[in-house]
């Protein structure tokens, strides 16, 4: 149900702030009872669609709740994602127990939406695809490379090499996977040039915290990607924004056309902006023509043919075996934009 007034606005704002208080006054957020049951509550309180909600003009105490809330919800997470890569390392095949994990059917929702919108805008399956932030249990990657991108080459970045080294161990017993699945210890910011050998780029949507680092991270790829490259990005919508950054794709994406946004109404939280990088090096931000490869320019991303955006990409329903375009609401009117 929408929100119809300014009273509910007001009381879904309070509960939300009422759950921050006892959520910050937690000793640990590493999960138990009372974590896992306060963050449920979070979830189920900011799932419902929240159109006529303005997070520029809340008042400056409730953005400053959603920020620190926004920091609380990733290290909760990090903190669930080591807690349960560890559990299934201690299994002899631990891919075969995945679902153990309690989100990993949102993962396997996510990763089918995310592959049909990429399928859209490559007519080739993309040779490698980098993932940045990929955390203890890269579920992404892990489904994305079983289910469906199954020749694909998937590099893992992440800064904390304690992750990586998790995450290792959960597909170190599969031939394929682990053959397939590489993890790189790095700060993304450092990756330059190899940054051109990826045809499409995902942003975990907890790579930069604050509005500020995020557009540092976009400014970044969209400097090194190669020209024709995909960004497949997460963000949030409505009341999710309390859980998640938001992307905002008129402002932030510098650099990258914008091809398409989506926003689950479902139990999948992060909505999915993908974008393409501009074949254009003037409209790149802060980089010379000069100091772009023309080859790159005239050739595109590395590994596969590169198809010209389809005004109508944004529709899914046509090809969706699980309908999700129903449960999806798309933010901005492209087809009126580009026409």
């Amino acid at each position: 149900m929408f929100l119809q007034n300014d009273e509910e606005l007001n009381n879904l704002v309070t509960k939300i702030c009422h759950l921050y208080e006892q959520i910050s006054s937690l000793e640990s957020l590493k999960p138990s009872k009372d974590v896992d049951t306060l963050f449920t509550q979070l979830v189920h309180t900011c799932i419902p669609p929240c159109p006529n909600i303005d997070l520029d003009n809340l008042p400056k105490r409730v953005q400053n709740i959603r920020s620190n809330l926004i920091r609380l919800c990733g290290q909760a997470e990090g903190l669930l994602e080591t807690h349960f890569s560890t559990l299934l390392a201690t299994y002899q095949y631990p891919l075969s127990h995945l679902n153990v994990f309690p989100y990993y059917t949102n993962y396997l929702k996510l990763g089918h939406l995310e592959y049909q919108i990429l399928s859209q805008h490559l007519n080739l399956e993309p040779k490698h695809i980098a993932f940045v932030g990929s955390g203890p249990l890269p579920l992404t990657s892990i489904v994305l490379a079983s289910n469906y991108l199954t020749k694909t080459s998937f590099h893992n970045y992440d800064i904390d090499p304690l992750a990586n080294s998790k995450a290792l161990a959960l597909v170190s017993s599969d031939s394929d996977l682990s053959n397939r699945l590489v993890f790189k210890t790095t700060d993304i910011m450092d990756v330059t040039t190899d940054l051109r050998e990826y045809d499409v780029v995902f942003l975990a949507a907890l790579v930069g915290m604050d509005k500020e680092e995020k557009v540092k991270v976009i400014e970044h790829l969209a400097k090194y990607m190669a020209p024709g490259a995909l960004l497949m990005l997460r963000s949030a919508h409505g009341a999710r924004a309390f859980l998640y950054p938001v992307v905002d794709p008129d402002c932030d994406l510098g650099g990258f056309e914008v091809l398409s946004v989506y926003h689950p109404t479902d139990e999948v939280i992060n909505s999915v902006v993908i974008a393409r990088k501009f074949y254009d090096p003037m409209m790149l931000p802060g980089v010379n023509a000069s100091s772009v490869d023309q080859q790159h320019v005239a050739a595109g991303a590395v590994g596969s043919p590169i198809i010209l955006p389809n005004k109508c990409s944004h529709e899914v329903e046509a090809f969706n075996p699980l309908n999700i375009h129903a449960n999806m609401i798309d933010e901005l009117g492209f087809e009126e934009k580009l026409a």
